[in-house]
């Protein structure tokens, strides 16, 4: 039996039955799945957050934000993940203050509530192409997971939306990027929400992939093995290589 006490917020780990190994030597991550792994009991402590580094505070926090947004607008969304994800991009504005100050309580409570109804929405729904690059990404270059998912949420959210309003106006997930955006900014204008992210991702100074490692020439190997990636059956329309080489090249 294992109890967990997260020290970060960002993974959300601590609710789920996955954990991930990395093979440096053949530039691959692996994503493991067993209830097995489950702990038993979670205590989610923010104090315990207080004195995290600001760099691995935005990079947490920038996953944490993704397993929110994620699952609410991906295939396999349901009532439960709707409030989980909701209340979670609610919290997800504090990753600034938290940032800036890590001894903010207050905003470090946010974080760890984000953190965690992130990890109970992507337990009980699915990802989608941000992650789905991400692995595939992370495991080349041995870059921080979050700040890769910070260089693609916008890049990616953008395509999806435009790939929607184009071959599938009637998908649920148009109108729940609206209600991410409401959450996130106020508005439910999904422009405003991508500024917000475009802004929040330069006040975390997160670079873009080449600043965390990615070379263009590997684009399109990423391209490929991303098709593979479990992630990437929960985005909410299938994008075709040129939409996904679109998305690369927004975030470098």
């Amino acid at each position: 039996p294992v109890v967990a006490v997260p020290t970060t917020a960002g993974t959300g780990s601590e609710v789920t039955r996955n954990s991930v190994l990395t093979s440096p030597e053949h530039q691959v991550k692996v994503s493991l799945r067993s209830e097995a792994m489950l702990p038993r009991v979670a205590l989610v402590d923010p104090g315990l957050t207080v004195d995290c580094p600001p760099a691995v505070t935005a990079a947490s926090g920038m996953d944490a934000l993704t397993q929110c947004l994620e699952p609410l607008t991906s295939n396999a969304a349901n009532p439960m993940t709707d409030g989980f994800a909701l209340a979670g991009l609610r919290a997800a504005p504090a990753i600034r203050q938290a940032y800036l100050d890590g001894s903010d309580l207050e905003a470090r409570t946010q974080m760890s509530l984000c953190s965690l109804f992130g990890g109970l929405s992507l337990a009980n729904a699915k990802l989608g192409a941000v992650h789905g690059l991400a692995g595939v990404i992370g495991g080349m270059t041995g870059a921080r997971h979050g700040d890769i998912c910070a260089a693609l949420l916008a890049p990616v959210t953008a395509a999806n939306v435009s790939a929607m309003s184009d071959r599938d106006p009637d998908n649920p997930a148009l109108e729940r990027y609206s209600l991410a955006a409401e959450a996130l900014c106020g508005v439910p204008q999904v422009e405003a929400a991508l500024e917000w992210i475009w802004e929040t991702v330069r006040i975390l100074d997160i670079g873009g992939l080449e600043e965390l490692g990615l070379a263009p020439e590997r684009f399109a190997d990423v391209i490929a093995a991303g098709r593979r990636a479990s992630s990437m059956k929960g985005n909410p329309i299938e994008l075709s290589d040129d939409e996904l080489m679109y998305v690369l090249e927004s975030s470098r």
